[in-house]
């Protein structure tokens, strides 16, 4: 009795830090890629708390993202040069989850989406952003673009708006509703950290805008809660001001000066302040979040990783990378990170530094780790105006307005369709809703042009394919692929054939697929067609339609259906069945 092996072809982890290893990896590549993880690393830190506090929990969860997550999906994934952690393009979807669940909601949700995003990765999904396409995308990212500036400008002009909520329109009326309560100082200090990030790149210095912005920032509101503050009501809102944290039987304020530590996520605080209840209903009410979380997170790492082999001139594994970036969401929840995915900004300044390899991305999370643990107190003192003017920036860097606006002038009107329609979606309900509708539109736009390009013709008398055959034998050609949006269409003018017609030749040779509705249609046509005593002879179709075709019952049938693999062929079939029609005749009478 013979065995046999069956082996799961699984794609493989840690593809990234074995082709730069297999490509040469030396001593040079190393001081290249610890250059390049020091500049990611001071960028990461003021990035990962102003996105941790636009997602609507404490800063601190975004340092330990970029310790952990960035770290873990450095060494497992398939990308070389990918630097991931907190994200902008996440905001508009964890900033409901943070309302509605809690900081621990968020926490399970990110861990969810990590299952899921390894489960796509194991089953070869990496060829996802491929079916995306380019105007949902800008679509959906120009509207997260425009729900996070929003969001930033309570903080931004100093306005006493409370808590803001998940809808977007009553966020704003809310806004709007608050201006006259806006703090001059507050908005002098924004819009100066502000100027400061947009004119400090034209100096082409080393050190990155956002830290400098962020460092003149907290001595401009040092200086002012020294001056115009008191110990209890600081002039200047900041981080130490808004933030409390407990940790380890210490308590203090703006971010803890620890490392990450092991916290279960179903132990942190709810929407109500009171730890969460894990049970079959809170993770089912998670299941739709984490999918979306999933989803996106998808996008954009593995867009990130085709915008850094395009950089670099190297090639990814997007399997691999979907399995990294799972792993490292379901390990950085279990320290207190949120989601994490790769950032291209981050990414792109890791290719400019020099990089080599995911060991700069595992420095850039060192350098985080050393920042939170002896800078804490510093970081503090960063204003929430700076930190919203970083957001500005941010958000006016992802909505790409010229790309944006350069399709509304230049792309077909379904294009543009689907692009205003992701947008406003997004923006005035969520970014899943805008994605779902926006991938409808696109498949139904998509079809309709399929649709077009298939057409059925009948070749008239003087076509070289005709010539010689008598009026009794009709020939049509269909071109393009036979689907459910065209396959009805294609085959009724079939249908309208001359009553003397006995024979009809159909020329199938630039038909490449056929679905299960064209099936059904060419079926009911062949009955329709027997009905009438005409015969039909399919020509040029490939071996696997012509396999499918019999698998559902269509099969030859002496003088009326046959299969012919060319048209001389055909011809001559299409003759003798003519003849032998005759001779009949003849017989009879």
């Amino acid at each position: 009795m013979s065995h046999q092996k069956f082996y799961v072809d699984l794609p493989s982890i840690s593809s990234g830090l074995r082709e730069a290893w297999r490509s040469g990896y030396g001593l040079a590549d190393l001081r290249k890629d610890v250059m390049a993880g020091l500049t990611i690393g001071t960028v990461a830190v003021p990035l990962s708390m102003a996105l941790a506090i636009a997602t609507g929990v404490p800063p601190q969860h975004g340092l330990y993202t970029a310790i952990v997550a960035g770290a873990i999906i450095a060494l497992t994934g398939g990308s070389r040069f990918n630097v991931s952690g907190p994200t902008a393009a996440f905001v508009v979807i964890l900033f409901p989850i943070v309302q509605q669940y809690g900081l621990g909601g968020l926490l399970i949700a990110s861990m969810m989406a990590g299952i899921i995003l390894v489960a796509m990765g194991i089953t070869r999904m990496g060829r996802l952003i491929e079916f995306v396409p380019y105007p949902v995308v800008l679509g959906f990212t120009a509207g997260i673009a425009v729900v996070i500036a929003v969001l930033q400008i309570p903080d931004f002009l100093g306005l006493s708006v409370g808590q803001l909520g998940e809808h977007f329109v009553e966020n704003l009326g809310r806004i709007v509703a608050s201006l006259p309560t806006l703090d001059p100082l507050e908005f002098g200090i924004g819009v100066f950290v502000l100027v400061v990030m947009l004119l400090w790149p034209r100096l082409h210095a080393p050190i990155p805008a956002p830290l400098v912005g962020l460092i003149v920032g907290a001595i401009a509101a040092y200086a002012a809660n020294q001056w115009f503050g008191s110990p209890g009501a600081p002039a200047v809102e900041t981080i130490a001001s808004r933030f409390t944290w407990a940790a380890n039987g210490e308590t203090g304020t703006g971010i803890p000066p620890i490392a990450p530590s092991f916290t279960a996520p179903w132990l942190l605080p709810g929407p109500n302040g009171a730890p969460l209840e894990l049970n079959f209903e809170l993770i089912r009410a998670l299941l739709g979040p984490a999918f979306a979380i999933a989803m996106l997170g998808a996008i954009e790492s593995l867009l990130c990783a085709v915008v850094s082999d395009g950089l670099t001139k190297t090639k990814h594994d997007p399997n691999a990378e979907l399995i990294g970036q799972g792993l490292g969401n379901i390990v950085a929840p279990l320290f207190g990170g949120i989601t994490a995915t790769a950032a291209i900004a981050r990414t792109a300044t890791n290719i400019r530094s020099g990089a080599r390899s995911p060991v700069a991305a595992v420095v850039h999370s060192v350098v985080v780790l050393l920042a939170v643990i002896a800078l804490a107190g510093l970081l503090g003192l960063v204003p929430m105006a700076a930190l919203a003017a970083l957001l500005f920036i941010i958000a006016w860097n992802m909505s790409e307005a010229r790309h944006f606006l350069h399709t509304l002038r230049s792309a077909p009107p379904g294009d543009v369709a689907i692009l205003v329609t992701c947008f406003g979606l997004t923006v005035v309900f969520d970014m899943v809703l805008a994605v779902a509708v926006g991938m409808g539109l696109a498949a139904a736009l998509f079809i309709r042009r399929m649709a077009l390009l298939t057409t059925t013709d009948r070749l008239e008398t003087e076509h070289p394919t005709v010539t010689g055959l008598p009026s009794e034998i009709a020939v049509y050609e269909i071109n393009g692929p036979l689907f459910f949006g065209v396959a009805e269409k294609a085959l009724t003018s079939l249908r309208l054939v001359d009553r003397q017609v006995q024979t009809i030749l159909i020329d199938m040779r630039e038909v490449p697929s056929m679905d299960g509705t064209a099936i059904t249609a060419l079926q009911s046509l062949i009955d329709e067609m027997h009905r009438g005593g005409v015969a039909l002879i399919l020509v040029g179709l490939p071996t696997r339609i012509i396999v499918k075709l019999r698998r559902a019952g269509i099969r030859k049938a002496a003088g009326m259906l046959t299969y012919c693999r060319d048209l001389q062929s055909a011809r001559a079939v299409a003759l003798r069945w003519y003849h032998e029609r005759n001779e009949m005749d003849r017989n009879t009478y």
